[in-house]
């Protein structure tokens, strides 16, 4: 006896079909799995036999081959134990066989009960790709799977539900699509932040045109601060960039069950002391980390030099790609991580170097070994680099509050407006993106600006990747000035964000 029961797998992001095909033939009673199956796929024998006994059903005592189809890829995870379990009772006849437009997605509790697993929506997406109408998956996954549209969602709480509906004996209802409901969701605000207005030019800057930050100065001037409300001023997301956002992760089990779009932009605030592998994503079968996981957001790296060397290097990829290859034995998997980096850092070890109260006790070799620790090529990728000075008392004291987060957000999605309307629909998202046929063609020099750019090239010793992003950086400045031209005030701007504090 033989049947073929459809389901779905996941590889990195991307889901693809798998069928169950269970055998049931003569012999001493064993359970047999292959189809390159990981220990938590070969444990379901374990629970499938206790599920199936707990909720009424029958065990067949004959010996039973179940085949993970395609062989020659590894599966892992527990999304196959209800797959397994209808297939089963499928071949010893006590339910139908599903419609061959049927696929099944989950994991069995030793009472029957259908728990949740994780990449609903890529194994969503790849469902609707494979023609499948219908998705029985956990009733917490079921919200997650509608955000795929073409596909009826059915949400199971248990086998024996799913058993009855399958027999004709009940009937299930499609779970409805889930509804975007608007929720008022407070941001940090740049109104609480006083003083430092330079920076906050900086940050709208940043904003607008989607270029990487790091701000330096002492302890307490507000780095973090005002790091924490940049996602107050950035645009909001669009479908596409919600569903990007959403498999990565669905993928690491991030997804709220009861709000399963990511409709806000990221912010992934890593501590220092986190490995190369858990920034980059990695394991025996790699997993996104935290640069894919601020894809379309912001990945905030405070106390930049007391990252790991090899942590910080592993970031010169995606920055410049938008994207992380990892490569195991099992595989090569390339993760999208196009997001915004905000670093903050001390200008010294103790914290206090340039200081006014002259409290910094490192010696000039001190600061300058505390600040080799962020290699130069890491450095020339970042585009705006500014110093966080004190505040004197009569700033810290004001009590009008600054200007908004709103009221900077309009400006910025004014920007963003006209280079979407500037490089198209299938262009660069922002200016930050732009490639080499975008800066000759939307960043053309007169004479003056060129005069301009060969001093700095010159004097700042610039290289020509820094060269390309202080470009990059005036073009943002002058669509914030809503200005077609770049202008020299736009480019002395832009350049004088190469440099900031000790740095410099």
């Amino acid at each position: 006896m033989f049947t073929t029961i459809r389901s779905l797998g996941l590889l990195g992001i991307e889901g693809y079909e798998v069928r169950v095909e269970c055998d049931v033939s003569g012999g001493m009673p064993r359970f047999d799995m292959v189809g390159l199956p990981d220990s938590a796929v070969r444990e379901a024998r374990e629970r499938v036999r206790a599920a199936i006994g707990n909720s009424g059903f029958k065990n067949t005592n004959n010996r039973v081959t179940v085949n993970l189809a395609p062989a020659d890829r590894r599966k892992e995870g527990t999304l196959y134990d209800l797959p397994i379990t209808v297939g089963l009772l499928a071949v010893t006849g006590q339910i139908p066989v599903p419609p061959e437009d049927c696929a099944f997605v989950g994991e069995l509790s030793l009472s029957g009960a259908i728990r949740p697993v994780k990449g609903m929506l890529p194994m969503a997406l790849s469902a609707k790709e494979a023609g499948m109408k219908r998705l029985f998956v956990p009733v917490a996954n079921a919200a997650e799977a509608t955000l795929v549209e073409g596909i009826e969602v059915y949400g199971v709480e248990r086998l024996t539900q799913l058993v009855d509906t399958l027999c004709g004996r009940s009937q299930m209802h499609p779970t409805a699509a889930w509804d975007l409901r608007e929720e008022k969701t407070t941001l940090p605000d740049f109104s609480d932040v006083r003083g430092q207005e330079p920076v906050k030019r900086g940050l709208e800057i940043a904003a607008a045109g989607g270029h990487h930050v790091l701000m330096s100065g002492s302890p307490g001037s507000g780095k973090s601060m005002l790091a924490r409300r940049f996602p107050s001023i950035l645009p909001e997301m669009t479908r596409e960039e919600s569903l990007a956002t959403t498999q990565l992760w669905s993928v690491s089990g991030l997804v709220d069950p009861k709000r399963p779009l990511v409709t806000h932009r990221p912010f992934r605030a890593p501590h220092h002391t986190i490995s190369s592998h858990a920034l980059a994503g990695g394991g025996t079968v790699p997993r996104p980390g935290e640069i894919s996981l601020a894809h379309h957001g912001v990945l905030f790296l405070d106390e930049l030099p007391e990252f790991q060397s090899a942590a910080l290097e592993v970031l010169r990829q995606p920055l410049e790609d938008g994207e992380v290859q990892i490569s195991r034995v099992s595989g090569t998997m390339v993760y999208p991580s196009r997001f915004q980096m905000i670093c903050a850092m001390n200008p010294c070890k103790c914290g206090w170097y340039g200081h006014p109260s002259g409290r910094c006790t490192c010696s000039s070799q001190s600061v300058q070994h505390y600040l080799g620790r962020i290699s130069g090529p890491l450095l020339d990728r970042i585009d705006i680099k500014m110093e966080v000075p004190a505040l004197d008392f009569e700033e810290l004291s004001q009590r009008a509050p600054g200007e908004s987060s709103a009221a900077i957000k309009k400006r910025v999605d004014a920007a963003r407006a006209i280079q979407r309307e500037r490089f198209g629909k299938d262009g660069p998202l922002c200016n930050a993106q732009m490639g080499q046929k975008e800066l000759r063609q939307y960043c053309q020099l007169d004479a003056a600006c060129t005069a301009l750019m060969r001093s700095a090239y010159e004097k700042m010793a610039l290289t020509a990747r820094s060269y390309d992003r202080a470009l990059r950086v005036a073009r943002t400045i002058a669509d914030l000035a809503e200005s077609e031209e770049l202008k020299v005030e736009h480019l002395a701007e832009a350049l004088q964000y190469r440099t900031a504090g000790a740095l410099g």
